[in-house]
């Protein structure tokens, strides 16, 4: 997971990655994602970084490998991602071999569809996954979906907007 989104964070200037950190979401929740991905916050992204360098707030998308705690991932994590308003949140079922992706519709999650065996991204444009070949450990194939997400006319209006949004703060 890191790496399928360590590889999307290398090709798309603006957004940012991390693992195992602490969020602070609430005063009730500072969960430690496997992952995540934001927009950096003077782009426009949703959290901000407090002076001890801890991220603030809900990050875009959120990614978790749950094996044990498969339940507390879909259930209390869940919600509390859904109430502060992460807009994607990734599950890796390890057991069960599945891949559960879901977007914050309003105040609710719903399931992304998986076309073609391929999860795309709606906050992150060109951010592909091939589910099955991350499943199955063959991260060539994951990174080559990475590839083919961020060749496409979407990703580069979506790196166009960024760099005009950078430009206009400058």
């Amino acid at each position: 997971m890191i790496g399928w989104l360590s590889h999307y964070v290398s090709l798309t200037p603006g957004t940012e990655g991390g693992d195992n950190c602490t969020l602070k979401l609430d005063l009730k929740n500072e969960p430690q994602p496997d992952a995540f991905v934001i927009l950096q916050p003077n782009l426009g992204g949703s959290v901000k970084f407090d002076e001890r360098g801890y991220v603030v707030g809900a990050p875009e998308l959120i990614a978790e490998v749950s094996a044990s705690s498969v339940s507390y991932d879909l259930h209390s994590k869940l919600e509390a991602y859904r109430r502060n308003g992460v807009k994607e949140y990734v599950v890796w079922r390890v057991l069960d071999q599945a891949i559960d992706w879901f977007v914050l519709e309003g105040e609710q999650y719903t399931r992304l569809p998986c076309e073609d065996g391929i999860y795309r991204s709606r906050v992150f444009p060109g951010l592909w996954l091939d589910a099955q070949a991350l499943i199955d450990g063959q991260l060539l194939k994951v990174f080559q979906a990475v590839q083919q997400g961020v060749a496409t006319e979407e990703h580069r209006q979506f790196l166009a907007t960024l760099s005009q949004r950078s430009t206009s703060l400058s």
